[in-house]
């Protein structure tokens, strides 16, 4: 499949006549060809209002016929074989393997969501039967369902440039709902969303899915995120990215007259907590676990274990010895984009020259642009507490640890942190007083609760949750990974003694679906 730059609009690809963007060689800077043309605001006009003459044609397909559209998506990424490999790696400069495993996970979850679809859960039918003769009032029949929002913009994300991009889970979970979607391509992999783009839109073709059912903009500033935003047209968001970002898009969002959600998953230092007794039995194989962790894909996950707390003891000091080597030895690895890059490196001054923080260790020096040198610094609780810069997300492969004096002292800096994706426990039989007194605590702070493992990796399942309290997610209630990610786009409707033949089919009478119903309270398929 060739690259030719173009802005997709439903089944129609288009050369955008605002400008002209390129993708960058993550390692190198120099810009990789073709040249894109950005999409002018007509663009996202179209593609809006071929949105919305798309929806509700779309979310009254059968269940069997969105599911079997998810699939053909699923088999068209695999089916772009090296093509699409080679140009993640070039745009990102992700190792190739990683990236074979990232095009499995996005298979896996389009796949997760036509499995949910076709079950028909995802209705969340619900009916309660007239009850005519009750006293001192009858009930009418009502029935409820949920159906799609509406019309959902996704932004791609720069971290995860297939996952959590054009045929990622905002994209999945949001055509499993019934809504079209139209995707902002991340400028950094703007190749890599053109073939992906394009798989979607084949797939969307030869499922005969209506014509605005997918489409895909390119931008040269931030004007054509907020025309996409601020359209009247578009119903929700779903955002991975930066917290700046993230908010900007909340912003916007909020200042229309009609006002809609924004699904953003923004930022976590996803804190680590090294219990004493866990660190007697095996500081040495915890320390090398979490600079494994630490390192993996240059620290650039929603996810990297960015804070480690612990009691001052004998035995955190051989956990830092421990880490402290085998951090020596990691190679600094490329970064995602020159700007990442940036940051990171200045996230690194400003850790540096803060007062009471201490340098622990750091990887092998960089050999070329963009490169990130792996860093682990250390500080007391006064110190942290008294600094809150220290909290910080510094996107890439850097952690601090926070040394505290007792279990209280512990209790106290969690208690101070702002929301996450995860938290983690490193416990044992030892530790369950620390940890129990703990867990109210963390079960406030973040949406996902580890023990004695490491946060980076997420699965796809029916039970994860990968979002939290803000500023983790916009929205703390909702998560961007797993099955109840559908969830952020469907809203109930109910219906009061609508006739059986006018009944969607997930609500008649005779079950049609064969799905499971809360009949009178009672959970049957019947």
């Amino acid at each position: 499949m060739q690259i030719l730059g173009e802005t997709i609009i439903g089944q129609r690809s288009v050369r955008g006549d605002a400008g002209e963007v390129f993708a960058l060689a993550a390692a190198t800077g120099e810009k990789l060809q073709p040249a894109f043309g950005a999409s002018s605001l007509a663009d996202v006009n179209t593609a809006c209002e071929l949105a919305e003459d798309a929806f509700d044609a779309y979310r009254q397909l059968p269940d069997e016929r969105r599911a079997l559209f998810l699939e053909a998506i699923a088999q068209g990424l695999l089916d772009l074989g090296d093509t699409l490999i080679e140009r993640v790696h070039q745009e990102s400069g992700l190792p190739k393997p990683r990236l074979e495993g990232e095009r499995m996970r996005t298979v896996n979850q389009l796949k997760l969501f036509a499995s949910l679809v076709r079950d028909g859960r995802w209705h969340g039918a619900v009916i309660d039967n007239a009850l005519p003769d009750r006293t001192p009032l009858p009930r009418a029949d009502l029935r409820l369902r949920r159906i799609g929002i509406g019309p959902v913009a996704v932004f791609g994300a720069s971290n995860f440039p297939l996952a959590f991009s054009v045929a990622g889970g905002d994209t999945a979970s949001a055509l499993a709902a019934g809504c079209p979607v139209i995707v902002k391509a991340h400028p950094a992999h703007l190749g890599t969303s053109e073939l992906v783009g394009r798989v979607i839109q084949k797939a969307a073709y030869d499922t005969n899915m209506p014509a605005g059912v997918f489409s895909m903009v390119i931008d040269k500033d931030i004007s054509v995120g907020q025309a996409l935003v601020s359209h009247p047209l578009i119903s929700a968001v779903g955002f991975t990215g930066s917290r700046r970002g993230g908010l900007a898009l909340v912003a916007a969002a909020q200042a229309r007259p009609v006002p809609i959600p924004v699904y953003a998953e923004m930022s976590s230092i996803n804190p680590v907590f090294l219990l004493p007794a866990a660190l007697s039995a095996r500081a040495d194989s915890i320390a090398k676990g979490f600079v494994e962790s630490l390192v993996m894909g240059a620290g650039q996950f929603c996810t990297n274990p960015g804070i480690l707390l612990a009691l001052e003891s004998d035995h955190l000091e051989a956990f830092v010895a421990a880490a402290a080597h085998a951090l020596s030895d990691k190679l600094p690895t490329t970064m995602l984009t020159p700007n990442i890059h940036g940051a990171y490196c200045n996230g690194l001054n400003s850790l540096h020259s803060a007062s009471g923080v201490e340098l622990v260790a750091e990887g092998k020096e960089a050999e070329s642009a963009y490169q990130a040198r792996p860093a682990f610094f250390r500080t007391d609780s006064a110190t942290f507490l008294a600094n809150p810069g220290l909290e910080e997300e510094n996107f890439g492969p850097s952690a601090l640890l926070i040394v505290c004096k007792d279990a209280d002292d512990l209790r106290n800096v969690a208690t101070k942190f702002a929301g996450q994706l995860t938290v983690t426990l490193h416990v044992d039989e030892g530790d369950h007083t620390i940890a129990q007194a703990l867990m109210p605590t963390l079960e406030r702070k973040a949406g996902r609760i580890l023990f004695n493992d490491f946060p980076t990796g997420v699965e796809v399942s029916y039970a994860m949750v990968h979002g939290g309290p803000f500023p983790a997610t916009s929205d703390s209630r909702s998560t961007s990974v797993g099955a109840t990610a559908i969830d952020r786009f469907l809203r109930p409707v109910c219906y009061q003694s609508v006739p059986d033949s006018l009944l969607p089919p997930a609500l008649q009478q005779g079950n049609p679906l064969d799905t499971w119903r809360l009949v009178d309270g009672h959970l049957t398929k019947g």
